[in-house]
């Protein structure tokens, strides 16, 4: 059996577009989630988070932060009263935003505790923008929630 070449060549034609169709219709049903929606509000106060990250570092004992098979431990340096921390705990998952949580900061006992019952399972970076006698402070990093 013989095919003349112009059928060849429409049959590759054919192909190539109908390949490069179906790549276009994947990609626009992709979802794509944003570190936030407010971007640009978020990229001018940048500065003021290196700011804080600086502090932070700076810091004699730093924040830190522990998985436990029921919860996720938050520690705040113990020079820091209980009662001067406040500020906010983000959790943000980078594959799905619906599994993004906040929760705000109650220190007791240079300590909190989320449970992890509140949290999908996932890869998350944390990020902790705290207030500590008077003064400000950013710290992230990236948990792994199993349950």
């Amino acid at each position: 059996m013989k095919m003349n070449w112009k059928a060849l060549i429409a049959a590759v034609y054919v192909s190539f577009i109908s390949m490069i169709l179906l790549l276009v219709g994947m990609s626009a049903g992709q979802k794509i989630d944003l570190v936030t929606d407010h971007y640009y509000e978020e990229e001018l106060k940048f500065q003021g988070k290196i700011d804080k990250a600086a502090r932070a570092s700076a810091l004699a004992e730093p924040l830190s932060w522990t998985v436990t098979e029921s919860d996720l431990q938050i520690h705040y340096p113990a020079t820091v009263a209980d009662s001067a921390i406040s500020g906010l705990i983000r959790m943000y998952c980078p594959s799905d935003d619906r599994n993004d949580r906040q929760f705000a900061i109650e220190a007791k006992d240079h300590g909190q505790s989320v449970a992890l019952s509140q949290i999908p399972a996932g890869r998350y970076k944390i990020q902790v923008d705290w207030k500590g006698n008077n003064e400000t402070f950013w710290n992230e990093g990236v948990v792994v929630i199993a349950h």
